[in-house]
């Protein structure tokens, strides 16, 4: 999931018909099952009032702010960023020598070598410091690093960082990621000890940044993606999909294609996720 401001996901079962660029609250918010918020920091925890499960980023909270969490019965991810960086980190100068060029569409994001081994031991330092704080999973972001340069090093790279994430014994959740993935799982058989399971985007639906407008995906490319998570699925990964669409025969599909295959779902009207 890229960049978002206020990123607010609530998988569940619900959904919405509104305007693409409309600006509105997400569908009904009565099962708090499962919410991402990436953009708010320990100023902002009441937006975390009353849910099962948050992805938050943890570089912006405290033990003691997840521990109230916790109290309060909530599972918290926390997001981490390992095959790109965002220039409002306050690493991002240590590392920027190793960026590898520009995310297409997301100005303030470059890739970077997962292969060098001075990122590996600062992702492993960072994961731990995380732990640190009592998280109870990681929700891992831009393994795509491997699709926008699909070299053996990267390849081997970001399965160092993933192996070494998962020995924590937490649950991860790996966000998109195809190609790599599913490399991975042909190389060893089996993606159990990088994951636990996948959130895939746009498998029904793709979001026209040149139109600023949600579209309706190809049956190539939604046909891959369904091949795609179900064979995640079948490796005994937890399978989410987020989608950004209006239309009531595209939501319709998306919904019956994931109660039959026991997925669950977003759908927004807006890739800001706001």
């Amino acid at each position: 999931m890229k960049k978002i401001i206020c990123l607010f996901i609530i998988l569940s079962f619900s959904f919405f018909t509104t305007a693409c660029n409309t600006s509105v609250e997400s569908f009904s918010q009565k099962e708090k099952d499962y919410g991402v918020f990436l953009s708010i920091d320990a100023s902002e925890m009441e937006k975390l009032n009353g849910y099962q499960t948050v992805v938050i980023d943890a570089q912006y909270f405290s033990k003691q702010d997840i521990q109230t969490l916790h109290k309060n019965g909530t599972v918290v991810y926390t997001y981490l960023n390992i095959g790109s960086i965002e220039n409002f980190r306050d690493y991002y100068s240590t590392y920027k020598s190793l960026t590898l060029g520009d995310y297409e569409n997301w100005e303030e994001e470059k890739w970077i070598d997962v292969s060098n081994k001075q990122w590996q031991t600062f992702i492993a330092n960072l994961s731990n410091s995380l732990l640190e704080k009592e998280v109870d999973g990681f929700f891992i972001d831009n393994c795509d690093v491997y699709y926008y340069q699909p070299t053996e090093e990267i390849f081997l790279g970001l399965s160092e960082i993933l192996r070494g994430i998962k020995t924590s014994g937490k649950k991860v959740i790996i966000n998109g990621g195809n190609t790599y993935i599913t490399r991975y799982r042909e190389t060893y058989g089996s993606a159990k000890n990088i994951m636990t399971a996948v959130n895939q985007e746009e498998v029904f639906s793709i979001y026209d940044f040149d139109a600023s407008a949600c579209e309706t995906n190809t049956d190539e490319e939604k046909a891959y993606f369904c091949d795609y998570i179900e064979a995640c699925s079948a490796d005994g990964m937890d399978v989410y999909l987020l989608e950004y669409t209006t239309d009531r025969k595209l939501i319709t599909q998306i919904e019956t294609y994931c109660k039959e295959k026991g997925f669950r779902y977003y759908i927004s009207d807006s890739i800001e996720l706001d």
